[in-house]
């Protein structure tokens, strides 16, 4: 049975949780939390093995307190499950040390499977996700911003300030207007 702890702040949003969760029939919801804090307090006492995280929740946030509960319990697997499935939640989430990252609109056997695989140790990640960190490992590694055209990698400093001016309306050749 995996022992899993819901960690979010809207009431109905847990209870669907739950009753997905308990029809898979290997999973069992030995808690729910309504912020990060209890969250953090709920895990020392029942030692969840997967913990589904809300991100954005009162009191503490989902980031603060995967942080919190790895600090204590570094066994614990933590599965983001949000509606911000952007960068600018997914790194720090990460960073915390969620080891699985989910949006909200996922199919319900998606995150079925997600529990499971976070409990065995995996990193599951939804689909959209994945594409967007292998994108952004591939653009690191090849020296281009994240989404640049590949056509652009080859470019100098200087190449790329001229394309910009250019692209901004500025003539190829001197002028008056101002562009330089």
């Amino acid at each position: 049975m995996i022992r899993t702890l819901v960690v979010d702040d809207q009431r109905l949003v847990r209870a669907g949780l739950r009753l997905l969760c308990e029809s898979a029939g290997d999973i069992e919801v030995v808690g729910e939390a309504e912020n990060g804090h209890h969250a953090t307090q709920l895990v020392t006492r029942l030692t969840p093995d997967v913990v589904l995280m809300d991100l954005h929740m009162p009191v503490t946030d989902g980031i603060t307190a995967t942080a919190r509960i790895l600090a204590t319990r570094p066994g614990t697997h933590i599965l983001v499950l949000t509606t911000f499935d952007d960068d600018e939640h997914l790194y720090p989430a990460l960073a915390a040390g969620a080891q699985g990252f989910l949006g909200k609109d996922s199919p319900p056997e998606q995150l079925v499977d997600a529990i499971r695989r976070a409990a065995v140790g995996e990193s599951p990640f939804s689909p959209e996700v994945l594409r967007r960190i292998v994108g952004s490992a591939v653009d690191a590694r090849l020296g281009r911003s994240a989404g640049e055209p590949p056509e652009l990698a080859g470019l100098t400093d200087r190449e790329r300030d001229v394309l910009s001016l250019v692209g901004g309306g500025c003539p190829t050749r001197r002028s008056p207007n101002g562009c330089t």
